[in-house]
This record gives structure tokens, C-alpha cells and sequence, in this order.
């Protein structure tokens, strides 16, 4: 048998063992993110908001990309470009935020539509000329890491302007359907396998971004107006864009704990860092902001604290 003979039939295999490394990080990634519309839902706007956006997803695609990048520089490339997305993701949570209260005129339906269209496409555009100009300048490691840290920062003063005044903390009456929570589900999959083949193809920016795709967002903006209205949404959007730092936090510590410490051991400490100095912290700072506006907004009832 020749040797291109032999390529051919031996294609399918390494496809096949490609999906089956790939398929158990999306599939985690598309079971922990159909958790954050429950918990949006159960817990309102602002406590969900935050509590919704604590590492998970990041979680499973850092878990497939230790097994798939090329090398530790690939990985921690891919991982420190993850804050841009980020910060990308929480101007498209505000678009959320602003835009509607000024096309109400066009009337529910039209309004979300174009809610999203202008939302999606603003983030593609942005994200790929993001992503090409840092390519073309073939930074170093550290430089991306820096990119990352300074993407963070600038996300991190975007969500305390867009907090400043907390929305009401409205918790929903009616319950998400199942059909949502099936379509997280598979968007979060989709998201992140798409990264991980992404990265086995040698581009660890463009994987570190496309893993942070909005389309989890978009999912709990759409389902939670559709099943609640306009305003739970609108009071998620700002406390999701703050506490969505703790996504960018662990890419960050990830990116360097791993390969130091291990997948289990790195991936851990990073997680636990992330949710105790900025999800806590952020959790703790808007319910401040909600007791010292409770003379214009809804404050906190006891049932949405988590137990």
C-alpha cells in the first residue's frame, strides 16, 4: 500500500480521536453553563448576574486546551488573550443595558432582534480586528499576558461606571423553558469544542476568544427577556459584565499555575483565587451599592441570597 493510500485511510481515525479528546471538555463546558440561566433566574438580576459568571465553562476549555495545545507557550497564549474577549463580552453585556430603553419604540420583538444583531456584530468586528492587530505584531508571551492584564483593568473600571447605579434586583416569576436550557447547553459545547480544534490548529489567539464567543450570554439575555421581560436582563447585564473579571482572573492565574502546578492542582488554586478576590468582592460590592440606593431600588430580599 502506498503511502498516500495509507494517509487517506488512517484520516478518520486521527479525526476521530481528535473529536473524542475534544468532545469531553465541550460537553462539560455545555453541562456547567446551562447552571448559570437557574441561577439567574432563582436568585434575580443582580445576585444572579454575578453568581452566573463565576468560572465554569473557562474551566472545561482550559482543561481541554492543556491536552491540545501545541506547546506551554501556545497554551498560555491562548489563555492570556481570554481577558480581550472578556472585556469584548461586557461592552456586549451593556449593549444589553443601553440600547433597549432607546429603540422601545420599535416594539418587543423588533427590539430584541436588533438587540442581538447589533450586539453580535459589534463583538465580531471588534474581536477580529482585535485579535489580527495583536497577531501581526508577534508579541511575546509576556506581552500578551500584559495585553490580558490590561484588557482586565480596563473591564474592571467599564462594569464599577456601569454598576454605579444598581438596576433593581428583580427575580423571575416565570421559569425558563427547557428548550433554553437544552440551547445553552449545546452553545457552550459548540463554543468551546470550536476553540479547542481551534488551538489544535496553531492559532492560540484566536482560540482564546473564540472560546469566550458571547453566544452563553446571549442565551440567558434572550431567555430570561423572553421569559421575564426586559428589565431582569437589563438589571443582569451591568453585575454580569463585573463579575465576568473572574472569568479573565483565572485565564490569567491558569495560564501559569497549570503548567507549574499541574491541570488539577493549578486549575484549582486558580478557581478559588478568581471567586475569593473578585467574585466575592464583586457579590459584596453591589449589594453595598443596593443598600445605599434602597431609597430609589429594590434592595435584596432575603429568599435571593444564596444559602
Amino acid at each position: 500500500m502506498r503511502a498516500s493510500e495509507f494517509a487517506l485511510l488512517l484520516a478518520p481515525a486521527v479525526d476521530a480521536q481528535l473529536l473524542l479528546s475534544i468532545l469531553p471538555s465541550a460537553l462539560l463546558a455545555g453541562l456547567v453553563a446551562v447552571l448559570a440561566t437557574i441561577v439567574v433566574e432563582r436568585f434575580g438580576g443582580v445576585v444572579g448576574g454575578v453568581l452566573s459568571t463565576v468560572p465554569t465553562t473557562i474551566v472545561a476549555y482550559a482543561i481541554g486546551l492543556h491536552g491540545q495545545a501545541a506547546t506551554t507557550d501556545d497554551f498560555r497564549r491562548a489563555l492570556a488573550f481570554v481577558p480581550v474577549g472578556i472585556l469584548l463580552n461586557a461592552a456586549y453585556l451593556l449593549v444589553w443595558k443601553w440600547l433597549p430603553p432607546r429603540l422601545h419604540a420599535l416594539g418587543i420583538k423588533r427590539l430584541l432582534v436588533s438587540t442581538i444583531v447589533l450586539a453580535l456584530t459589534a463583538w465580531i468586528i471588534v474581536a477580529t480586528a482585535l485579535t489580527v492587530a495583536h497577531d501581526a505584531m508577534e508579541p511575546s508571551v509576556e506581552r500578551t499576558v500584559l495585553c490580558g492584564i490590561l484588557a482586565m483593568c480596563v473591564g474592571l473600571t467599564l462594569a464599577l461606571a456601569a454598576t454605579r447605579r444598581v438596576h433593581a434586583a428583580v427575580r423571575g416569576t416565570h421559569r425558563v423553558s427547557m428548550l433554553t436550557f437544552v440551547l445553552r447547553g449545546v452553545g457552550a459545547t459548540i463554543v468551546v469544542g470550536v476553540a479547542l480544534f481551534i488551538s489544535r490548529s496553531g492559532l492560540p489567539l484566536v482560540s482564546g476568544v473564540v472560546s469566550v464567543f458571547p453566544i452563553i450570554f446571549t442565551t440567558v439575555m434572550v431567555a430570561t427577556w423572553l421569559a421575564q421581560g426586559s428589565q431582569v436582563p437589563a438589571g443582569a447585564a451591568g453585575p454580569m459584565a463585573l463579575g465576568t473579571l473572574s472569568v479573565s482572573s483565572f485565564a490569567l492565574l491558569a495560564a501559569w499555575l497549570i503548567p507549574a502546578y499541574g491541570l488539577t492542582e493549578g486549575a484549582t488554586l486558580a478557581w478559588f483565587v478568581s471567586v475569593g478576590f473578585v467574585s466575592a468582592p464583586a457579590y459584596l460590592y453591589l449589594r453595598s451599592r443596593q443598600r445605599h440606593l434602597k431609597g430609589v431600588h429594590t434592595p435584596l430580599q432575603p429568599e435571593q441570597v444564596p444559602q
